[in-house]
This record gives C-alpha cells, sequence and structure tokens, in this order.
C-alpha cells in the first residue's frame, strides 16, 4: 500500500509539473549547461563549469516535469523558492559506459557533457544525478543558476554555416522551421575539408533519405526538422590511434574508444555544443567522414556516423535508435568486464527485459500462448545470407514478438522482444514491432502539446 500511495504522488507531482505553463516559468531562450564528470568504477562526481545563453528553446513545452526514460542520469530544474519540479531531462553518459572497463578499476578519468534547458524566468535549483547499473544513485549535484546572472556566456545568433535538409509540418523553402512543434535534429560535419562541403551536404540527404526509408520514421517524418551544420575541419577524416593517424577535426572523433576498433566517439562534447550554438536543436548525429566501419549512440547526447561504409544507413539508423529513443544493443557476446544488466534489475531501455517487471515492457504485445522465454526458430544465419529469399525469411524475423534470451551484451539473463532486429544486425532492414512502438511514443513525447 506505501508503494501504490508513494507512485500515486509521484504521478500527481508529474502531472502537476507537466500541466503547468512554459511561459509562466521559462523565457523562449536556450540554457545551455556544461558539466565534467569524474571518477573510476566505484566514485564518481560531477562537476559544474559553465552556463550559457541562446537565442529560442528548440525542446519540449508540454509535459516538462514527466520522466519518459530513465537513462542512466537525470537533470531536474526546480524552483528555487518553491521546490517544485519544473523541468526533467534524462541522458546517459560515455562516463558511465567506461566505468564497466577494467580500466576505471585503476584509473581516474573525467568526461565533458552538456545539457540545454529552456532559460528560467526566476532563479531556480538544477540538481544532476548520476544513477549505477542497478537504478541506484551514484553521484548528485545539485547548484543555483539565477538568469540575471552576468557570468552566463551570451553566445548570440549561430556563428557556424548551417542549412536545413527538411522541414516538418508542411514548411517550405522559404518558411522558417517549425521548432517548437518539431523535433530538431542538428547533423553535423566532422572531418570535412573546406573543399569537401559538398560531399558533406550530399551525405547529409543520405543521412534524412536512410532515417525516414522506414517505419516508423516514414511515418513520423513531419514532425522532424534536420539541420545540416558544417564547421570545417584541418583534415579528412577521423583520427584512428590503432594507425597511429590523429588529425585535427572539427569535433575531435577518433576510433578505438576503451581500446575497441570500432566504437567511433568523441571526448569534446563542450566544443561541440559551441559549434551549434544559436542553432536550435535537441537531438545531434555527427557524420563523420570516412569509409571505415564504426560509430556510437549515447541516448540524449550524440549519434555518431560514418558516411562512407557500406553498411551507412544501417549504422547511422541503428545509433540513431540509441540516441533518440534510448534503445538498447539487441545482441550479446559475453566478454564484457562488468555487466550493464544485471539479473536484480529491470532494464530502463524499452527493448531488454530482465523479467523483473517485464508487464512493464512489451507483455501486451506477446501473442496468446507464446512461451517465456522464446524459442527461436530457424532461420537463415545473417552472415552468409545469399539469396533475395533468405533475407525476406530474415527481415520476417523483426515482426515475430517474443522473449528471446541474449541481449545486452550478455547470453544469459537478458531478453529482447525479437529473433533479429534493427538494433541486433545490420542484415535486417526494419526495427521489430516493440522498437517501432518505442519509438513512436518518444516522438509522441517531444511533440505533444
Amino acid at each position: 500500500m506505501k508503494r501504490l500511495l508513494a507512485c500515486f504522488g509521484l504521478c500527481c507531482a508529474l502531472s502537476a509539473a507537466s500541466a503547468q505553463s512554459f511561459d509562466e516559468y521559462f523565457e523562449d531562450r536556450t540554457l545551455r549547461l556544461d558539466y565534467v564528470m569524474a571518477g573510476n568504477n566505484h566514485e564518481q562526481h560531477i562537476y559544474f563549469e559553465q552556463a550559457y545563453a541562446s537565442p529560442r528553446w528548440a525542446g519540449r513545452k508540454a509535459r516538462l516535469g514527466e520522466m519518459f526514460l530513465r537513462g542512466n542520469g537525470q537533470l531536474t530544474v526546480s524552483d528555487h523558492k518553491t521546490g517544485r519540479t519544473l523541468y526533467v531531462h534524462t541522458f546517459s553518459t560515455l562516463f558511465q559506459e567506461w566505468q564497466a572497463t577494467e580500466e576505471a578499476t585503476r584509473l581516474n578519468r573525467a568526461f565533458q557533457t552538456s545539457y540545454n534547458v529552456p532559460m528560467p524566468r526566476q532563479k531556480v535549483d538544477v540538481t544532476v544525478t548520476l544513477t549505477d547499473f542497478h537504478g541506484r544513485e551514484s553521484a548528485r549535484l545539485t547548484h543555483t543558476i539565477d538568469p540575471a546572472d552576468i557570468l552566463i556566456r551570451q553566445t548570440g545568433q549561430a556563428s557556424t554555416p548551417h542549412y536545413y535538409m527538411w522541414k516538418g509540418n508542411g514548411r517550405q523553402d522559404n518558411e522558417p522551421a517549425d521548432i517548437t512543434g518539431c523535433i530538431d535534429l542538428a547533423i553535423v560535419a566532422e572531418g570535412y575539408t573546406e573543399a569537401q562541403m559538398g560531399k558533406f551536404y550530399h551525405d547529409c540527404q543520405r543521412a534524412v533519405d536512410a532515417l525516414f526509408a522506414r517505419e516508423p520514421f516514414a511515418s513520423l517524418k513531419e514532425r522532424f526538422n534536420v539541420v545540416a551544420v558544417a564547421p570545417v575541419s584541418t583534415d579528412s577524416g577521423p583520427s584512428v590511434p590503432r594507425m597511429g593517424v590523429w588529425h585535427n577535426t572539427a569535433v575531435g572523433t577518433h576510433y578505438d574508444t576503451f581500446y575497441s576498433d570500432r566504437y567511433l566517439t568523441t571526448s569534446r562534447m563542450h566544443h561541440l555544443y559551441d559549434l551549434l550554438a544559436g542553432i536550435p536543436f535537441e537531438h545531434i548525429i555527427v557524420m563523420v567522414n570516412t569509409d571505415l566501419y564504426g560509430g556510437g549512440g549515447i541516448y540524449n547526447q550524440v549519434d555518431i556516423s560514418t558516411s562512407d561504409h557500406p553498411t551507412f544507413s544501417q549504422v547511422l539508423v541503428h545509433e540513431f535508435g540509441h540516441s533518440y529513443a534510448g534503445l538498447g544493443d539487441e545482441y550479446f557476446y559475453d566478454d564484457g568486464y562488468e555487466s550493464m544488466y544485471p539479473a536484480d534489475t529491470e532494464p530502463w531501455e524499452p527493448n531488454l527485459t530482465t523479467l523483473v517487471n517485464f508487464e512493464s515492457k512489451w507483455a501486451d504485445m506477446i501473442p496468446e500462448g507464446t512461451a517465456v522465454p522464446t524459442p527461436p526458430a530457424v532461420i537463415p544465419n545473417h552472415r552468409f545470407i545469399k539469396t533475395d529469399e533468405e533475407r525476406r525469411e530474415l527481415n520476417a524475423a523483426t515482426q515475430r514478438v517474443g522473449v528471446f534470451e541474449g541481449g545486452g551484451y550478455q547470453s544469459k539473463g537478458v531478453y529482447r522482444p525479437a529473433q533479429e532486429c534493427r538494433m541486433k544486425v545490420n542484415e535486417v532492414n526494419d526495427f521489430c514491432p516493440v522498437c517501432c512502438r518505442a519509438i513512436r511514443r518518444i516522438t509522441d513525447f517531444y511533440t505533444s502539446h
């Protein structure tokens, strides 16, 4: 009973916060907050670095106090006088991924991160928390932001060249983008020299075409704006440490993150936000000018994808599933240093379960009589597809909803909703029905009024 009452109280608080008028508490401007997260595998700290203000607010103006997905971290903006929750943002970080590596047992490291919130009209308290793999709080920082503070740096209008590749809600080329009614996606050039900017815009169009080619994004296209942001790099292509290649590029991406060949990331998140200053955005794709396989996607932080590998479209959409919808990886190999999905904790990702609280996931989508766990069907091995018929059989496996063991990098104890899915292998075209629903739901969350 106490738990039910507590949940009821939380729901009432969230409903009250989400029902508030945006204009009552916020201005139509963006407050950017830069942080550094540091520590090791057992100790974490959060440090506030700098605040910035820029014109226009591109984020949601409704459901402000709701936590749609828990993520691995939460940022809460509260009224300084009353303590009332005004805005909630959730996220994951590269720092928390690093904590699961062996290196984190013997070294302290620091990672940059930045978050945009609407500019408050009055003084607010900002609380940033990190949670561990069990969903327990592992670090917390609370600090006060006064919008009248003279040390909030004013960034003004955008200085990085940019061009809208797509405007949603039926907007024409000569009309301004509807940044309040659409989700604003920025695609940022990385490793493109000045002479290669024509290629960048061409690659951006390929990215738009790939993202909206298949469901559910095809049906959701009118709810997105896509802006190409074109900072110039001195060198062409990203850094590849294992090859001794270090390039001077706009975003500073490099392969071999955590010594994994294909993990392509950047540690320069503050600089990435500098490049985007004055441009309305909510989500980021960094388009890296290379034909090497790799990429990375972190929920509510960044999607990093390559431009010229044969799997360009598959990897870009897969990583966007991470960064935009908080979808988890559905493949597995059991070679992680530490389990990211302990058996006693239900994952927050909508497409993974440990069966601790499966009713909160896709239990309502399973056909009656389906075994749990669900035995896999005999389908063609995705690594050895040779015929169109085999490919059709493989893609058909994405539509059968069940509870298949293996996911979140673990072969045992973690379950995924389909035998094959866009979040599991590059060889299938589609998201499974569970991932499709998750994408639609989070899109509704961002665009509801």
